[in-house]
């Protein structure tokens, strides 16, 4: 406890040295946001001549979403002389990315082209707080309300606006859903609770992120045993954007207190780093990776993330005492997502990389005890030893390793 609050009486130091940085820094308002930068459609899709619709879906709770759409390859898709009904495939990207994941490489090694090319109507979702869905009914990116949220608030909110608006704009047919890193975890926490379940036809989870107490990322190790992300946002610092300087900053005073020389890590961040060594990257998907990436999330969701790490569950978020948690979940311990409560009739794809950091093998294999019932029935495996966590949506051969496996999969549940 003494070791405790010496660590934190040295991050109030630091931050009333800091804070005054950051609110003389300005902030983007909300117009600015909007207008310095050309939307996903015209930045990623309509350059490489596909057609792209640009949807925005308002949650129950207020934050309007960016969602693309491409509802045509280059390839058109016929039976029998006439057009066939095309099956809605929904990608949800993970944290500190956007819709953008899944459009990195160029169209013959970018899923997102390559499920258009293939015949399907796809939906690209883009999370709240992120580049292009930082607008609400009420609130501003300035408040500190905006960001009172964390993945819980994905689940229960961002993931279903997302469900209803495809399937009711692609004729009430089921989805495919696609998600990668966190967006893994949002599919699983829901389909253990199952609102969304009769609206998907298979689900395929590309780094999938459940369990954490594997993770071998010595940045996400390190932020989670200091408390980094807590004394953020304790301090009123809501909104946690990783190329921030003052976010720089943290990372470096935590990797100095720990000990830790990862000094390195701090600065090639935006490279992936920080989930492992990738196999096979080449420049120009990293050049367009820094020119879209990372975007920032809630200090609460980061917080969540850290609880996960912690203690090797997957809850919801813990508020710290039992009265608040009383207060929101009518008992003194956060609710847990049982991973064994999803229906084991639910077609699943799992592809993992035995050098991802994030995404850990024995957490994977964790879940994949959890989910043992699809594994004889539904479910398809595809492990790849020399990837790490951003080979599976920059890989150069990411299509002959995962992309193919992944729309034979798809092809099996018409």
């Amino acid at each position: 406890m003494a070791n405790y609050l010496t660590f934190m009486l040295a991050w109030l130091l630091f931050f009333a040295l800091t804070f005054f940085v950051a609110i003389w820094s300005s902030t983007p308002t909300l117009a600015q946001t909007q207008s310095t930068s050309a939307g996903i459609c015209k930045s990623r899709v309509e350059i490489y001549g596909y057609k792209c619709e640009e949807h925005t879906v308002t949650t129950k709770d207020g934050y309007i979403l960016s969602l693309q759409r491409i509802p045509n390859g280059h390839h058109s898709v016929t039976m029998k002389g006439k057009k066939k009904k095309k099956i809605p495939v929904l990608l949800q990207h993970g944290i500190f990315m956007d819709g953008i994941t899944f459009l990195l490489n160029s169209p013959e090694n970018s899923l997102g082209y390559i499920l258009a090319d293939g015949g399907y109507d796809v939906w690209i979702a883009n999370s709240r707080g992120t580049k292009f869905s930082r607008r609400h009914t009420v609130l501003s990116v300035n408040q500190s309300e905006y960001w009172d949220w964390s993945w819980d608030e994905l689940v229960a909110y961002d993931l279903p606006a997302f469900y209803y608006y495809v399937y009711e704009h692609s004729g009430q047919q089921k989805i495919h859903y696609v998600g990668h890193s966190l967006g893994t975890l949002l599919a699983l926490a829901s389909f253990s609770e199952m609102p969304l379940i009769g609206m998907t036809r298979s689900a395929a989870l590309i780094c999938p992120i459940a369990y954490l107490n594997g993770v071998r990322s010595p940045i996400a190790r390190i932020a989670a045993d200091s408390f980094l992300a807590d004394a953020y946002y304790w301090l009123g610092l809501n909104e946690f954007n990783p190329t921030s300087e003052l976010v720089k900053r943290f990372l470096k005073i935590i990797c100095k207190q720990s000990g830790s020389d990862c000094y390195d890590l701090v600065t090639d961040f935006t490279a992936y780093n920080i989930a492992g060594n990738n196999c096979c990257l080449n420049k120009s998907s990293i050049n367009v990776f820094l020119e879209h990436e990372p975007q920032p999330t809630s200090a609460k969701n980061v917080i969540h993330m850290c609880q996960m790490l912690r203690t090797g569950t997957i809850r919801k978020f813990d508020y710290g005492d039992a009265s608040t948690n009383i207060k929101h979940y009518g008992n003194p311990h956060p609710p847990v997502y049982d991973m064994k409560a999803i229906p084991k009739d639910l077609p699943l794809f799992l592809s993992y990389g035995g050098r991802d950091w994030l995404s850990d093998v024995e957490d994977v294999k964790r879940l994949l005890a959890d989910l043992k019932p699809h594994r004889k029935m539904k479910a398809r495996v595809n492990y790849q030893a020399c990837y790490a966590h951003g080979d599976f949506v920059m890989g150069i051969n990411a299509r002959q390793l995962v992309y193919n496996p992944l729309l034979s999969f798809l092809k099996l549940h018409i």
